[in-house]
């Protein structure tokens, strides 16, 4: 495609999802417009802690060293006994040191985040043009066209796809005639914001993302960077409560202090709730809320539609610039519905049922290490293949092989100019993995396609004189080849958003068969 004559995307909603999709496209250098009907991005109190999965998606889009400067990094999510107020087993994130580059979560108040986002989408070369309502749009063609209210009066606007980020009352699924269904829990939650001193004055060293599970009534307790925060549910038919009663409840799980000050407050609606179908003609797409609506719990919510907006930008891209067929585009409801139906909602509803010791509740995984994996989202295995096989949860106490849909683990080589990771080989295109000898010269394809690019993993260095150099990486111990537990002479092919297309024996032209299996195109040739 040329870029002088592309259409645009236009994503419409500037919310986290907006805003990450946005940065996605213009990551893989495709132009969109983002409209936001609100003169100003949103100040409500929302949510609050980022998954260490989105925060790879946020490192592959070039924003995440802005956000981590602004948030606060936690590296154990506790778990406390309101009864007894002592600790149980936390979740200890350390454990993840060799899956990923960020063994941690954050906490960073949603309208803290966004500005952020908004500012490193400014330095891309994007914008938000706020005061842009949709008003409806109409498939024409090979294109979709938009009606908005703008400032400057109604105005039509050509668009090549348009992604609908518009939140739980989407105008856009309404006009696609999806189904919504699932459940509206009939209890609230209550989000409070406060200033208080639990680190001196009254320390009470609770780890700052910390979940108090009670029967009657349990309460999460989350450390942001200026204030905390407390998130606990209202029964069914509940009055809002006032100021001073809102302290009084925070106070019956921390104990007196000398100081507390309430800075903000919202109530939740409590949904399970997924849309039917999420795209139309490869043109329209549902993504966040606008596709599903999932528990705040366990902070499923933002970080379920972050994997949205990884999975559909990279997609998009190969399509437009001729890389793959349109069916491509098919590949991101198939993979991203089932783990919003059965992924995170059924999590999030057994982790509410955990809080308040009902029956259903969530169970550990087989290891501290795979609770911290599955916690994180760094479990989340998407169906490739088409064949039904997701999963969301890791089981396997120690690391297992890895497979196809897995999410990569990201762990650090060293190339010919120096440190790599394996998330930053395949940040803007498919990544072939070959684990071999490099002493023995096995036959590694020459990278001469920006779509596709092949490297050796060795234990042993590429010699000088090898033939091999320049697209070798050296792995000290094997910790790399380890960790993904493949036989030796195997190639593994890593897709855009870092999931793992495909595992097979090592073979001359074998993933180039892979990459046109799954696009529908040959590989493409640089262009001298």
């Amino acid at each position: 495609m040329s870029p002088d004559h592309q259409l645009p995307v236009a994503i419409v909603g500037a919310g986290p999802i907006g805003l990450t999709t946005a940065l996605g496209l213009a990551h893989y250098g495709v132009p969109f417009v983002l409209l936001e009907e609100d003169a100003t991005l949103s100040s409500d109190t929302k949510a609050g802690t980022t998954l260490t999965r989105t925060l790879e998606i946020w490192n592959r889009y070039g924003c995440v060293e802005e956000i981590l400067a602004a948030a606060l990094r936690i590296d154990e999510i506790g778990d406390i006994d309101r009864a007894t107020n002592t600790p149980r087993a936390s979740v200890q994130l350390a454990e993840l040191v060799n899956d990923t580059q960020f063994p941690f979560v954050i906490n960073l108040p949603q309208q803290h985040m966004e500005p952020i986002l908004a500012a490193a989408l400014e330095r891309a070369g994007g914008s938000v043009l706020t005061e842009h309502r949709l008003e409806s749009f109409e498939l024409v063609d090979d294109h979709v066209v938009l009606t908005v209210e703008t400032p400057d009066g109604v105005q039509q606007l050509e668009a090549s796809h348009l992604l609908a980020c518009d939140g739980g009352r989407s105008k856009v699924r309404d006009a696609l005639g999806a189904t919504v269904s699932g459940e509206t829990l009939p209890e609230r939650y209550m989000l409070i914001d406060v200033v208080v001193d639990l680190d001196v004055s009254n320390a009470r060293d609770y780890p700052y993302l910390a979940y108090f599970a009670d029967r009657s009534e349990w309460m999460v307790l989350i450390r942001q960077p200026d204030c905390w925060r407390f998130l606990f549910p209202l029964a069914q038919g509940a009055e809002q409560p006032g100021a001073e009663d809102m302290l009084v409840k925070v106070k019956q799980f921390i104990g007196e202090v000398d100081r507390i000050e309430l800075v903000g407050s919202v109530v939740y609606n409590v949904h399970h709730r997924v849309a039917d179908h999420w795209s139309a003609d490869r043109k329209v797409f549902l993504m966040g809320d606008a596709a599903h609506l999932i528990t705040p719990m366990w902070a499923l919510g933002l970080n379920t539609g972050a994997l949205d907006a990884s999975n559909l930008p990279w997609r998009i891209a190969w399509v437009l610039r001729g890389w793959a067929e349109p069916s491509l585009l098919d590949g991101y409801e198939q993979e991203q519905r089932p783990v919003a139906i059965n992924g995170s909602g059924e999590m999030a509803e057994a982790a509410r049922k955990y809080m308040s010791h009902q029956r259903g509740a969530v169970t550990a995984a087989g290891s501290d290490w795979a609770t911290a994996y599955t916690r994180t989202l760094l479990g989340v295995r998407l169906d490739v293949d088409g064949e039904g096989d997701w999963s969301m949860v890791m089981t396997s106490a120690e690391p297992p092989a890895v497979r196809a849909g897995d999410r990569a683990p990201d762990l650090a080589l060293h190339g010919p100019l120096g440190r790599e990771t394996i998330h930053g080989l395949c940040r803007e295109s498919f990544a072939a993995l070959y684990f071999t000898d490099v002493r023995r010269r096995p036959e590694i394809p020459v990278n001469d396609s920006p779509a596709l690019k092949h490297y050796a993993i060795s234990r042993w260095d590429a010699p000088l004189d090898s033939g091999l150099r320049d697209r070798s990486l050296f792995d000290p111990g094997s910790i790399a080849t380890s960790r993904y537990g493949v036989p030796a002479e195997t190639v593994v092919l890593v897709r855009p958003d870092g999931h793992i297309a495909a595992v097979a024996p090592m073979g001359p032209g074998v993933a180039e068969e892979l990459y046109t299996g799954i696009t529908g195109r040959p590989v493409p040739r640089e262009v001298d």
